[in-house]
């Protein structure tokens, strides 16, 4: 075999690709849909959890979010090289076998992860290494489809609903807001809320780790300002919590309780933009006291 012939079969092998062919996209989607028709019992179970439990809510957001960072960073396929399909098959033989072993010995964090690493699997087996690692914080966010177990949740949110209903009463008995605590419940005019159920510290946390997590690979910054962010999270988590609780436990108290509770879920999804909001207020501090946040290279971000 020539020498011509050996480097002909390496471009084969390792073509460089500028965005996606059409072709390309086709096998992708038909792919992509059968690893999720293979799966298919793991996410209805997933998106149902998302949909019918409150804790479990941030699931509805991965999906959406993991398409705007491989949208945001798309301009990264310009070229690349589509190589190391064999990797794609392995993941896909792995995420089965780990959905296999979860549903048989009841871990229902390995049932669903094998069922994302099916169709993580199935994109590798199309696009490769080098793109996939080029949209990494996509595939990234795909971990936050992954419903938190049960015991985590509880050990992160009983100290988080007592820290907020502390930090509630602090604030309102500081305002001369006739309000008394029990606990995790406040009492005001007469009518009892509990925090567990006015406004949930758990939700807010696992909310919050995904607003976080899109933000700092939306906004362009070093990576040490990432790894700060994605820290203090739970404390941004905290104070979104208490904030949402203040008027949560007026409205309980001074309104019926149908038009409370409306306006409960309503603040629950503004109360992700009064996150986005904390998250450009850390930036513009860090700014102000001239911490330097852009990265070395412009492609970092």
């Amino acid at each position: 075999m020539t020498v011509e012939t050996d480097q002909r079969n390496h471009e084969q092998r390792t073509t460089v690709r500028r965005w996606i062919p059409p072709r390309m996209a086709i096998a992708l989607g038909v792919l992509t849909t059968l690893a999720v028709a293979a799966s298919w019992p793991i996410w209805v179970d997933i998106f149902t959890l998302g949909w019918e439990v409150d804790e479990q809510s941030h699931v509805l957001l991965a999906l959406p979010i993991a398409a705007w960072l491989a949208w945001h960073r798309r301009e990264r396929l310009r070229r690349w090289e589509q190589r190391h399909l064999w990797v794609g098959p392995l993941v896909v033989l792995g995420g089965y076998a780990m959905a296999r072993y979860g549903f048989a010995n009841g871990y229902q964090v390995f049932w669903h992860g094998g069922g994302i690493a099916m169709v993580i699997g199935a994109i590798l087996s199309i696009v490769g290494i080098q793109a996939a690692w080029r949209l990494a914080p996509a595939f990234g966010a795909l971990a936050f489809l992954l419903p938190v177990p049960g015991r985590l949740r509880v050990e992160i949110a009983l100290p988080l609903q007592e820290a907020s209903a502390r930090a509630t009463y602090f604030f309102m008995d500081l305002f001369g807001a006739p309000v008394t605590r029990v606990g995790n419940s406040l009492t005001i005019n007469g009518q009892t809320v509990a925090v567990a159920e006015a406004c949930n510290g758990m939700r807010m946390v696992a909310a919050m780790a995904l607003i976080a997590y899109a933000f700092v690979f939306t906004v362009q910054m070093r990576l040490s300002v990432r790894l700060l962010i994605l820290a203090i999270s739970p404390l941004i988590a905290v104070v979104v919590n208490v904030l949402r609780l203040v008027p949560t436990v007026l409205f309980y108290g001074y309104l019926d309780h149908e038009m409370a509770g409306f306006l409960h879920d309503i603040s629950g999804w503004l109360s992700l933009l009064m996150a986005l909001g904390l998250l450009w207020g850390l930036i513009a501090i860090l700014r102000w006291i001239e911490v330097p946040l852009m990265p070395y290279a412009v492609s970092e971000g």
